[in-house]
C-alpha cells in the first residue's frame, strides 16, 4: 500500500466526492492509498489506524475458523467503507480484508477525527442506513444458497469475483462460501467448461460466454 501525493490525490478527491457524508470538512483529514492486487487492508486481529472508503476495485471479507479453515464472508465492492465497526467499537479488526484486484481507497485517520465522526448526525445517519443495506444482503445471500442450484449461484460468484473476465479463486473456500462439496463444485465447473462458457486455465478460469453466465446468474 502506498500513498498518492499531490496532483493525484486532489483529482481522485475530485472523481469520488465524498463530503456530502460529513457535516464537518472531511477534505483535509483524507489520504488516499492504492493497494496492489493480493495486499491486506486489514489483517484479523490488527488495530485499523484509517477507516477506508473504497472507489476502486474490488477486495475479500474473510476470517479464519478455529479450525484454521479460511472462510470467505463476502466480496465488497467500490463504493463501500470498511472499517466502520472498529470505528463504533473501540476494538481489534476481527475479520481480515484483502484486495482482489488492485484498489484505490480514501483514508480517513481514526484518531485524528474520530470524535468528530462519532458526533457528525449526518455521517451516523449515513452509517445507519449504511450497515442495515449490508445485513440485509447478508440475508438475501443466506436464502439464495438455500433455494438456488449450485450452477446458478456459482455463475453468479464467478461474475462477482472475477477480475478482466478472469477467475482463479480457492476451491475449498467457495466451497465453504457456497455451502457446497469440493465433488458437488468440480462437477459443476466441469458443467460449465463442457458447455463453453467458461475454460480452464493453469491459474484459473477465462470467461468465454459472459452473456451465457449472466443469463445463468440472473436465477439467482
Amino acid at each position: 500500500m502506498h500513498f498518492l501525493a499531490e496532483p493525484l490525490r486532489s483529482s481522485y478527491i475530485e472523481k469520488y466526492p465524498i463530503q456530502s457524508l460529513f457535516s464537518f470538512p472531511i477534505i483535509p483529514y483524507i489520504q488516499v492509498c492504492q493497494f496492489e492486487q493480493g495486499e491486506f487492508i486489514f489483517k484479523e486481529g490488527s488495530y485499523p489506524e484509517y477507516m477506508y472508503y473504497l472507489v476502486e476495485g474490488k477486495a475479500k471479507l474473510y476470517t479464519t475458523q478455529k479450525n484454521g479453515k479460511v472462510a470467505l464472508i463476502n466480496f465488497l465492492h467500490a463504493p463501500t467503507f470498511m472499517g466502520e465497526i472498529e470505528l463504533l467499537n473501540s476494538e481489534r479488526y476481527s475479520k481480515g480484508i484483502q484486495t482482489a484486484t488492485r484498489a484505490v481507497c480514501l483514508a480517513i485517520p481514526i484518531h485524528a477525527c474520530k470524535d468528530k465522526l462519532l458526533t457528525d448526525a449526518t455521517f451516523l445517519k449515513y452509517l445507519c442506513i449504511f450497515l442495515s443495506k449490508k445485513a440485509t444482503m447478508l440475508s438475501a445471500m443466506y436464502v439464495q444458497n438455500q433455494a438456488y442450484p449450485l450452477v446458478n449461484r456459482l455463475a453468479a460468484f464467478i461474475l462477482l469475483s472475477a477480475d478482466h473476465d478472469f477467475y482463479k479463486e480457492k476451491h475449498t473456500e467457495v466451497c465453504e462460501y457456497l455451502g457446497v462439496s469440493y465433488r458437488h463444485l468440480l462437477h459443476v465447473f466441469a458443467q460449465l467448461c463442457e458447455a463453453n462458457i467458461i475454460e480452464k486455465q493453469s491459474r484459473g478460469y477465462i470467461i468465454r460466454d459472459k452473456e451465457h453466465l449472466q443469463e445463468l446468474a440472473k436465477e439467482v
